[in-house]
């Protein structure tokens, strides 16, 4: 089992809130990341036609299979300066929690809602 952890950062104001975009996608494409350190797969998200489609490296494979991920709504921060991880440049982070075995479990939205829909 894995401890939670439960440290509190120093608060926020609002505005600082509102500029992280945490937007809707849809995973359009996910393979397993072969040079990964650690198991991983590459994903191709769709944000909408005015956000685009956009990659990102999730290391789920615990709970998920490449075919299990198609068509899923998940949330991603859109606007970290982009990563290079191994070969590939991650343009998203594709959020999520640890769940008790240290697995991690996808935040989703639990209605189908628009892509590019941001988190308010």
């Amino acid at each position: 089992m894995t401890a939670i952890d439960t440290t509190l950062h120093a608060p926020i104001g609002f505005d600082d809130f509102l500029q992280v975009e945490l937007r809707v996608g849809r995973i359009v494409a996910a393979e397993v990341f072969k040079e990964a350190r650690r198991p991983a797969y590459i994903l191709q998200v769709d944000f909408g036609p005015e956000l685009g489609l956009r990659k990102s490296s999730a290391q789920i494979t615990q709970l998920y299979t490449p075919e299990s991920l198609i068509g899923r709504q998940v949330v991603a921060v859109l606007n970290f300066p982009k990563k290079q991880i191994g070969p590939i440049q991650s343009e998203c982070l594709v959020t999520g929690f640890h769940n008790t075995d240290g697995h991690v479990a996808l935040c989703v939205p639990d209605q189908e809602v628009p892509l590019g829909t941001k988190l308010l």
